[in-house]
């Protein structure tokens, strides 16, 4: 019973301990513990894949109703959330990149306040000027040792879950070969570091997982992957960016298989040979995560040409929201495909779009449902999604509601209903769904109903309902026996 879904009630359990418990002796404690096996503030727990969801501190300065906050984000969607990107400074300590980085971690970890279960990881990698800050970081025992140190350190003190590295990649671009090597001990170090400082300080385990290559070639250079695996609590490989306008043809961003134009190195560029690779290079399948892009990459067509392979020179021009060429989010694609010819790459189910001379590769809900099929056939770990603030997170571009892809996905993987709101009428008030209008954010009895209670959030009206036999209680914000 003790299973993946025990960690969210263990979580549940040592906040009520830590508020309200503090005077229970160790023994009604288990009892506790025992009850509370049960009781999960947030139905979508029931699946045990993970759902992780990357965001970006850059998605901030994008323009109106692309700009993106963690203010953004719903609570309920995923089960983690990865804020991207922290990086290390001259003295092998983790620091901020921008300058209000501070207040939208206290915004991102304030959504635990009402989703309990969420897990928060912070990213660190980029480049300090055109370098990867990991080489000189790993190089010696002693930087190894600073950064781990200071990554406990940051991690705690910015109520921040875990830590997931984003270095693109050990042995790769000035990153000697014997970085190989230097990862794993980091690794390892990491590993070690994050149980004892669990131990000590009678705290839970900090999370730890890498943003991880695809290409075959890469990963063999880049990891000895039996060795670093197990010491992750996941592995997201970063299925897309397969093709882009760097190429003279047209390729998909994320294709599912190998398609009949590839050949030679080109035959791996697909999410079934990276993850295969992963496989048999020994990385245990419930550690893998597959990952969803919510954007597409773009090219120029120079040929009259307009499928796979298509002849192409450079990218199409940037997206009016993201403004960088050569991808655009899906929000920017949506609006794109109102007017383009749409079409299917049934060898690599995945869809692409094109008009005059501007050519997408990008994913949908029907390509995100393949692959959820192709992921739950071969046991993965889950999913992750790169990123929050590309899906259609307002709604307000591709009439298909609020974040409509990772919402697709969600359901795709096995996840149960959300808690949702009470929509607000337009002439008669409803008692229910105005209960939070003007209430602040928290959790509310149900007066009406004592085996319920309400969560306020932004205003809005949560209703949950609680284990059958087991009653919601104020004093505890709980739900326990009557």
């Amino acid at each position: 019973m003790f299973t993946e879904n025990t960690s969210y009630v263990v979580l549940l359990l040592d906040h009520i301990k830590s508020n309200r418990y503090e005077t229970i002796k160790k023994k009604s404690f288990l009892h506790l513990r025992l009850v509370f096996v049960g009781i999960l503030l947030t139905v979508h727990l029931a699946t045990s894949n993970k759902l992780v969801c990357h965001m970006t501190n850059w998605a901030q300065y994008r323009p109106s109703s692309a700009k993106f906050t963690p203010d953004n984000i719903d609570p309920f969607l995923c089960t983690h959330v990865v804020y991207a990107l922290a990086t290390i400074n001259s003295f092998n300590q983790i620091t901020t990149i921008e300058w209000n980085d501070q207040e939208l971690y206290g915004s991102l970890n304030s959504l635990k306040n009402y989703n309990p279960a969420l897990k928060t990881l912070l990213s660190v990698g980029g480049s300090v000027n055109g370098v990867s800050p990991f080489i000189s970081m790993v190089a010696k025992p002693e930087g190894r040792e600073a950064f781990i140190k200071s990554a406990i350190s940051f991690l705690r003190a910015n109520s921040f879950d875990g830590l997931n590295l984003a270095w693109e990649y050990p042995g790769h671009n000035g990153s000697p070969p014997q970085d190989k090597e230097r990862f794993t001990l980091l690794v390892t170090e990491l590993s070690k570091a994050f149980e004892d400082d669990a131990k000590d300080n009678k705290k839970t385990k900090l999370l730890l997982s890498v943003n991880a290559a695809a290409i075959p070639a890469t990963i063999e250079r880049a990891y000895e992957v039996n060795k670093i695996a197990l010491h992750f609590d996941f592995i997201n490989v970063m299925t897309y960016d397969y093709h882009g306008h760097w190429e003279p043809v047209t390729g998909h961003n994320s294709p599912l298989y190998r398609s009949s134009v590839d050949s030679g190195s080109k035959l791996h560029y697909n999410i079934n040979s990276s993850v295969s690779y992963w496989l048999t290079l020994g990385a245990p399948a419930d550690k893998l995560l597959l990952g969803f892009p919510t954007y597409g990459r773009t090219y120029r067509l120079s040929a009259s040409a307009d499928g796979l392979g298509a002849p192409s020179n450079g990218p199409a021009d940037a997206g009016p929201y993201t403004r960088t060429a050569g991808f655009w989010a899906y929000y920017e694609t949506c609006d794109f495909t109102n007017s383009a010819t749409v079409g299917w790459i049934s060898e690599q189910e995945v869809p692409y779009a094109t008009y005059g001379s501007a050519w997408v590769g990008y994913d949908d809900k029907r390509s995100f449902s393949s692959k959820v099929q192709w992921l739950t056939r071969n046991n993965l770990g889950g999913a992750h999604v790169w990123t929050l603030d590309m899906d259609d997170f307002s709604g307000s571009f591709c009439s298909e509601g609020e974040y409509p892809l990772i919402n697709h996905l969600r359901m795709s993987m096995g996840f149960g209903p959300k808690p949702t709101t009470t929509p607000r009428p337009t002439t008669t008030r409803d008692p229910i769904g105005d209960f939070c209008r003007g209430r602040p954010d928290g959790l509310y009895e149900n007066v009406a109903d004592k085996t319920s209670y309400f969560q306020c959030f932004q205003g809005n009206t949560y209703l949950h309902r609680c284990q059958p036999g087991l009653i919601y209680w104020d004093s505890c914000k709980c739900c326990n026996w009557p």
